[in-house]
């Protein structure tokens, strides 16, 4: 075919497509049970302008004063406490929130705590994603290492460490397969328990890969938290090289704790124990400072903890010395809320569940983290759930009129419709929800920057009242 026809083919098809956006109706037309959307010719010829992700992180990361004196420097960092994306919003406006977390944070090195950050949400955190980036911004400032609380059993791996169970154990929580067994409520700190009837062990193996934190590499003060049941719990504790060996036995029923502390780091040790008990999860730590405990749970749009029993979760988290519980979730919830009612709804059920970790952790303080932002295919194009923006407002008023501090990823994102940008530029995956690794990475960076302000501001607040300025 000569040139000059393909010209003339490829002008009528031009041609016909352009009558079609033209003519086509803006409702769509109904096939059967489908309905067919074509594009408009104006938003063909003036597509939305999409968000340069980079440019955009530049920004918003960069300096907008000269930090002169201490006094600039405050004013610099109460704009971001005020006015950044990746602001805080907490209850009654009150910026001193954190302070007596941050004072505690630091009072580590001299007390020998361990002080830990609990981290419950979605897919959004599996494998330690934005956990991993948190909790290497709070060991680097306050000092501590290792993974955190592992479950008796691992499910989902990490880079980080893996826990290999096995024997007559079998897992019991308010989430997941059909293989999981219900029981009552008795799931413990990690809404999900093994229960042992007979002898099982747990090996717990350090990660090796380059991009963990070396600081998680090594660990050498643990702790197994467990629900006893009738008869004696026999447990053995061994570390790599067989030279820290520990027996312990335990009759008394109800919530306990046993804790071993290494003289030298290790990268392997092996918990065995024999009875019948509920295994609620094992701390695996390194030196005082701060410890991010990931708690990733598939699925779930945050209700589980009232199914848990609040005598024994208040029992387990006394045994753990809880500064701060974050809850990240909301986006399994996003594609099913067609309204304000249900959006309201929604809120309600997670006002409980602040409410329930208030009353059997009341020491600790919570963050609410909501949804980020999610896109959906509306009339042919790609858009934001519509309910997303009224969903975030929401959240976040209801998180603080609960006691509660609220971070949101939607705005730390960009916003509305900022979803497809992220995966346009390979920082959200392909189905428009989740990020890539490389996209988690930022977004956890981000909530570290949020915190490092915070603490900025509290360090300065201290300074400019002892100088008197």
């Amino acid at each position: 075919m000569k040139s000059f026809r393909i010209l003339i083919f490829m002008a009528l098809v031009l041609a016909l497509l352009a009558g079609i956006c033209v003519h086509y109706p803006q409702e769509g037309v109904d096939v059967g049970s489908l309905n067919v959307h074509f594009p408009s010719i104006t938003k063909i010829l003036n597509p939305q302008r999409q968000l340069d992700v980079e440019a955009y992180l530049a920004q918003q990361d960069s300096l907008e004063a000269v930090m002169r004196t201490k006094q600039d420097s405050l004013n610099h960092y109460r704009h971001q406490v005020d006015s950044s994306d990746i602001r805080f919003w907490f209850p009654g406006n009150d910026d001193s929130f954190f302070d007596n977390l941050f004072a505690q944070f630091e009072s580590t090195r001299t007390s020998g705590r361990t002080i830990r950050i609990v981290h419950y949400g979605d897919s959004q955190i599996e494998s330690d994603r934005m956990s991993r980036r948190l909790r290497s911004y709070m060991q680097q400032h306050f000092g501590g290492g290792g993974p955190g609380m592992v479950p008796f059993g691992t499910l989902i791996p990490t880079l980080a460490v893996s826990t290999y169970g096995s024997g007559s154990i079998r897992r019991q929580s308010p989430f997941g397969d059909s293989t999981v067994v219900r029981a009552s409520g008795n799931y413990g700190p990690m809404v999900q328990d093994f229960r042992v009837t007979g002898s099982a062990s747990s090996t717990i193996t350090a990660g090796t890969h380059a991009s963990v934190d070396n600081r998680v590499k090594h660990f050498s003060r643990f702790r197994l938290i467990f629900n006893n049941r009738p008869g004696p719990l026999d447990i053995h504790f061994a570390d790599k090289k067989g030279t820290f060996v520990d027996d312990t036995s335990f009759a008394a029923e109800g919530v306990h704790s046993v804790s071993w502390t290494l003289d030298s780091a290790t990268t392997q040790v092996q918990i065995s124990v024999t009875g019948n008990a509920d295994l609620y999860g094992i701390l695996v730590d390194n030196g005082p400072g701060v410890a991010v405990d990931n708690i990733p749970m598939r699925g779930c749009s945050g209700h589980q903890f009232t199914q848990i029993n609040a005598e024994q979760l208040a029992a387990a988290y006394a045994q753990m010395d809880i500064g701060l519980i974050i809850l990240q979730f909301g986006g399994n919830s996003v594609p099913y809320l067609k309204g304000e009612k249900s959006i309201d709804a929604y809120c309600q059920s997670m006002a409980q569940q602040i409410d329930r970790i208030h009353h059997c952790c009341p020491r600790a303080k919570i963050l609410f983290i909501g949804p980020s932002d999610m896109t959906t295919r509306e009339s042919g194009e790609l858009r934001s759930y519509a309910c997303l923006p009224m969903l975030v407002e929401k959240l976040q008023t209801m998180a603080n009129a609960h006691g509660a501090a609220y971070w949101s990823i939607y705005h730390a994102m960009g916003g509305l419709n900022s979803m497809e940008a992220w995966v346009d530029q390979g920082l959200g995956g392909p189905d428009y929800i989740h990020f890539t690794t490389h996209g988690v990475d930022i977004m956890g960076d981000r909530l570290a920057k949020a915190f490092d302000n915070m603490y900025q501001i509290y360090k300065l607040r201290k300074e400019v009242t002892d100088a008197g300025i």
